[in-house]
């Protein structure tokens, strides 16, 4: 059975420290079995904001049109929401 995470945040993020979040995503005893995880972030630069996606093995993050907020959701088996909110959004 699967299970999904999602936040929207006001958080900004740079490419760099976006990257590093996505990838901790495979340590399964942390954050459970991260099959899928994508969204749009506010970027800290101020220039176009951040579209990823991530499935194990593969990393897309390019610049994009702008959103109201960001907003990121993680798909899964046995997700770890409480280490996914500490990791993306540091509460």
């Amino acid at each position: 059975m699967f299970d999904s995470w999602g936040v929207e945040t006001a958080k900004k993020f740079s490419e760099d420290e976006l990257r590093e979040i996505l990838s901790q995503l495979g340590d399964e005893d942390r954050y459970g079995a991260v099959l899928r995880a994508k969204g749009i972030v506010a970027p800290a630069d101020g220039g176009e904001w951040i579209h990823f996606d991530y499935v194990p093995g593969e990393l897309s993050v390019r610049r994009g049109t702008a959103e109201v907020t960001g907003r990121l959701c993680v798909i899964g088996a046995g997700t770890q929401t409480k280490a996914l909110r500490k990791l993306f959004i540091g509460q």
